[in-house]
């Protein structure tokens, strides 16, 4: 019973993780790791799936935004902005999706209609990417050079 309530948690944490809510999934990955009940494979499994998921959301209400536009003039004028920056970088900014702000670009995509497979693409294989990274810090695969 241990495994199906733990992994439930994990992909809760992991999608509220990813919305606009203040919220964090890595003490929640941390400790099932270190845990050891939960085989790692699936435990990033499972929080990369969340974590897509609620970026997912994200852009869809960047999506649902897009269609407030011209109701409010500062929308307006930050949307703007935010269509010259994105078409600078282009959807591969998405790759950071994992980092503090994520979700702004995560939402931006949305406002500026990215077709969902390829946020899904990308942001999936970001955020998976980084609980795989996550696991290995956690496992002392990686050393950050502190000793």
């Amino acid at each position: 019973m241990m495994l199906p309530a733990s992994l439930f948690g994990m992909l809760v944490a992991a999608f509220l993780a990813a919305t606009p809510l203040p919220f964090q999934s890595e003490p929640v990955f941390v400790g099932l790791q270190l845990a050891g009940k939960v085989p790692l494979w699936l435990l990033i499994a499972v929080a990369g799936l969340g974590n897509t998921a609620g970026s997912a959301l994200t852009w869809a209400l960047g999506r649902g935004a897009r269609r407030l536009e011209g109701r409010f003039a500062l929308a307006e004028a930050q949307l703007a902005r935010a269509e010259r920056w994105y078409q600078r970088w282009g959807r591969w900014t998405l790759l950071l999706s994992w980092a503090p702000l994520g979700d702004v670009i995560c939402f931006v995509a949305g406002a500026l209609r990215v077709p969902i497979w390829q946020f899904v693409l990308i942001v999936g294989f970001a955020k998976t990417a980084r609980y795989a990274v996550l696991a290995a810090l956690t496992a002392g695969v990686i050393a950050w050079g502190w000793t």
